[in-house]
């Protein structure tokens, strides 16, 4: 087949990709190939907010960790019923916190946990339990070895892989992959809380109830004196001991930070208890230690103090997703000359899938729930075409050698990237999902639609 052709055979498959998901215009999102009623968060209007160590300390990410953040978003290293479904590492840890709001039947018992030994996604996993455990966040990772809700995983690398091949039936990741996902994690930082200091004690202006709080936090239990909170949360540690510990909760399971936790809810490992009340409850209850009504509510307030942070939560929109997909397609400034045909492909689909995101956002002609507009949001969704063709074609010229090519259809892409599509993009952001009152109207009309099919007829 020639190049023409091949390019050709993108661009149809291009137009399908982008051609509204059944007869209702409506995209169905990932969560179509999963079982009916479940949830992945993809309506979310706010993101957690991801800060990597690497740009706090005034630098930049590095090649490798870019590598590492496009493969853990993309569906494509796993197997399975997620890669059909389109899940990827980060549909669990959104932005490299947790998601709360995934719910699938059978797999979960409530928002924000899921069995990874479900039959329904890998076999090489299956234990033949309903075992859900909570999506943890990766924040400050590089600090809380060992890894997995047990602690079995004394290395990331040992832990990721597991992930992958066996939780999720994926490939034999190449070592790069697994070194970039590895170096991803490892620079994503936990965000800064002004309320602790370096030594993870309260700062001067904690208020009173939070001070009793933490003295109450540091106190050896009445039963057990070589206990306390502290003793395994131990706060100048990132709030862990890196050991493992039944609290009363099923067996052994890894001791959690309570750094940025009150954005980490369900708490234990399994998810069970929606509130840092419930928490205290179980271990006033479990370790006998006799706490009174006010004793119960310092040590919330002390717990609320910990696991806060400045700026949780940033504002999806397409300025945010354009910086993400730049920084993703930046991968090809190494993969190009060295040829690196899989790493390409990564690059094309995972790049593809974002940008397949963005138009699902950009309502078409035929969405009644959507006024006005309708120019901007055309010449955006086109924009964003002429972006994935622009990648296909660097796609088609490293695969035939033709290495100078390429280079010159980057640069093309990263022009468009950088100043075309984001131009468009942003003219055409008030009539997209982006915008909360044309995201409402749109997923009103999309329940109405539902709820009108599922009416029986007479």
């Amino acid at each position: 087949m020639t190049a023409a052709a091949k390019l050709a055979t993108a661009a149809l498959g291009l137009l399908l990709a982008f051609a509204p998901h059944g007869a209702t215009a409506f995209p169905t999102g990932a969560s179509a190939a999963l079982p009916p009623g479940s949830e992945l968060g993809e309506d979310a209007l706010a993101r957690p907010r991801e800060l990597f160590h690497s740009e706090a300390m005034g630098g930049r990410k590095s090649p490798l960790v870019n590598l590492g953040d496009l493969a853990f978003n993309s569906p494509s290293i796993l197997g399975g019923l997620a890669r059909r479904a389109g899940m990827s590492c980060g549909t669990c840890h959104v932005s490299g916190a947790g998601n709360p709001r995934l719910f699938i039947p059978g797999l979960s018992t409530r928002p924000g946990t899921f069995d990874t030994t479900g039959l329904a996604f890998s076999p090489k996993a299956f234990n033949s339990l309903l075992d859900p455990v909570r999506l943890p966040s990766l924040r400050g990772a590089r600090f809380l070895a060992p890894y997995g809700h047990d602690g079995r995983f004394a290395s990331l690398r040992d832990f990721v892989h597991n992930v992958i091949v066996n939780e999720f039936a994926g490939p034999e990741p190449s070592p790069a992959v697994l070194d970039g996902i590895v170096a991803y994690i490892m620079d994503i930082d936990f965000l800064p809380n002004p309320r602790i200091g370096p030594a993870g004690r309260l700062e001067a202006q904690a208020s009173a109830a939070e001070r009793r709080g933490e003295a109450l936090f540091l106190k050896p239990f009445p039963q057990q004196p070589p206990l306390s909170c502290a003793g395994c949360h131990v706060p100048r540690g990132a709030f862990v001991d890196h050991r493992q510990h039944d609290v009363g909760s099923g067996g052994l399971t890894k001791t959690p930070t309570l750094l940025n936790a009150n954005f980490n809810a369900p708490y234990f490992h399994d998810g069970r208890y929606d509130t840092y009340e419930q928490v205290v409850e179980h271990f006033d209850r479990v370790f006998d230690l006799g706490l009174a009504p006010g004793d119960k509510q310092d040590l919330v307030a002390y717990l609320n103090a910990v696991g806060d942070a400045e700026r949780p939560f940033d504002r999806d929109g397409t300025a945010l997703r354009m910086k993400e997909i730049r920084e993703f397609a930046s991968v090809l400034e190494l993969a190009i000359p060295s040829r690196d045909t899989a790493i390409v492909s990564l690059v094309v689909t995972g790049v593809g899938a974002e940008l397949r995101e963005i138009t699902e956002r950009i309502p078409d002609r035929r969405n009644t729930a959507v006024a006005g507009g309708e120019a901007e949001r055309r010449a955006a969704r086109a924009a964003v075409k002429d972006l994935v063709l622009s990648l296909r074609r660097v796609e088609l010229a490293v695969a035939g050698g033709r290495s100078e090519e390429a280079v010159a259809e980057y640069a093309s892409f990263a022009h468009l990237a950088t100043f075309d599509v984001p131009q468009a993009l942003k003219r055409a952001e008030p009539w997209t999902l982006f915008n909360p009152d044309v995201h409402d109207a749109h997923y009103r009309a999309l329940g109405q639609m539902v709820q009108a099919a599922d009416k029986p007829l007479h």
